[in-house]
């Protein structure tokens, strides 16, 4: 039941008493029952009074000291602010409630419950799928250019060329590279189609050599003698065995190419006009046409591909989103002192950003109190607190009749 209700009946009541009292024939415990619900009657009204008064005057009329609530809002606001700022929430209380927090662990704690639940992952991923469809490949392109072209302006050729050079020479890149050209020549040469253009080719050179005299006589007479297959074989045979002996490390014609090889690379690296060259048509190509639809192929083949893993994934349930939330926290965890640092920076800034603030929660009770009329604000309070003090009304009319029959007695037993 409403308590205002409640303290109008009890308020009733010990009015009714009282009427019917005095019509009844006296007797003691007429004469009682009288005394204690004029006594009731009297606490109630007395009571209704204060309560009335608290809030609004009474019956309408401006009786003085009445409406107090209204009369002190001002004053009532004011200690409510003062309240709020100094002992409820005052910076010292905060700053301790927020020092016994373990804010990353809570953050943890509540990241791992969210990322467990598959429809979490899903949104994470439908978030990230519409993120990269919308990303602008278009709009990159020219920013990326930019960037390229100016990283190989400002890129030092001649001393990269000589490192690169270095390296190569140091990890043997070079004997490598010169002993795997030397297999693919001996496989070349020791196939048969090789060996018939080698005769064929020896054949017609030596028909068009011009000799005279003796020597001319025997040249020809060796040349009719050997047959394609013949010469080729033999030179077949010559090369074979040559470029097999190159490939065997200590080769003095081995060490001498691969030396002239070093050579000439370290010529490449040191040629300032070759690599001023080399860097123009590097910028160009970046800054053109080509390398334009290069960096936005590359570009749109690098978004299709992850709209194409996220899509797999949202099929998956979202698996990698945990894998990858559990790798970084492990990682994280796995770190205790980084936690403590995080841990302190971010109780830094959050308390030098409550000390900063702490006086808008003054403000904000300023604020919402400032929006209600007088109206408004009687009838959150008595929302809030009136019901209690209409329990004051209950317990006046009660211990009011409890009174009256006790001074009743007292006045009959005298």
């Amino acid at each position: 039941m409403n308590t205002r209700y409640m303290a109008g009946i009890s308020l009733a009541i010990m009015a009714l008493g009282f009427l019917i009292t005095l019509f009844m024939t006296e007797s003691t415990a007429v004469f009682l029952l009288r005394g204690g619900f004029e006594a009731g009657l009297v606490g109630g009204i007395a009571d209704w009074f204060a309560v009335t008064a608290l809030f609004r005057h009474p019956l309408g009329i401006p009786i003085p000291h009445t409406s107090l609530l209204l009369k002190n809002k001002d004053k009532i606001i004011r200690s409510l602010i003062s309240a709020v700022e100094n002992e409820l929430l005052n910076k010292e209380s905060i700053e301790d409630k927020l020092r016994k927090f373990n804010m990353i662990g809570i953050v943890g704690k509540l990241a791992t419950r969210l990322v467990r639940k598959r429809s979490v992952r899903l949104a994470v991923l439908e978030f990230l799928v519409r993120q990269v469809q919308q990303v602008p490949v278009e709009k990159w392109v020219a920013p990326i250019q930019g960037k390229v072209s100016g990283w190989i302006d400002q890129f030092d050729v001649k001393n990269a060329a000589d490192k690169a050079v270095t390296r190569l020479i140091e990890s043997k890149v070079d004997q490598k590279a010169f002993d795997f050209m030397a297999g693919e020549v001996y496989e070349w040469v020791m196939r048969l189609d090789t060996r018939k253009m080698l005769g064929k080719l020896a054949n017609e050179k030596m028909s068009e050599v011009k000799m005279n005299g003796l020597m001319g006589f025997a040249f020809q007479a060796f040349a009719g003698f050997m047959e394609e297959d013949k010469l080729g074989g033999i030179l077949q045979d010559m090369l074979g065995s040559t470029v097999r002996d190159m490939r065997s490390p200590g080769n003095a014609y081995r060490d001498k190419i691969i030396q002239e090889i070093r050579v000439r690379l370290f010529q490449l690296a040191d040629d300032d006009e070759r690599l001023g060259r080399l860097k123009d048509w590097a910028k160009r190509w970046v800054e053109g046409e080509d390398g334009q639809a290069f960096i936005e192929s590359r570009l749109g083949d690098a978004r299709d591909a992850a709209l194409s893993w996220l899509e797999a994934e949202r099929e998956n349930g979202g698996r990698a989103v945990f894998a990858v939330y559990r790798y970084v926290w492990r990682r994280i965890a796995g770190q205790p002192e980084w936690i403590a640092a995080a841990e302190e920076r971010v109780l830094a800034y959050v308390i030098g950003l409550v000390q900063a603030n702490h006086f808008r929660i003054g403000q904000l009770v300023q604020d919402n109190l400032d929006q209600m009329d007088d109206a408004a604000l009687v009838r959150m309070l008595e929302e809030k607190v009136g019901k209690d003090l209409q329990w004051i009304r209950v317990n006046g009319a009660v211990c009011g009749f409890l009174v009256g029959l006790v001074l009743s007695v007292i006045v009959r037993v005298v």
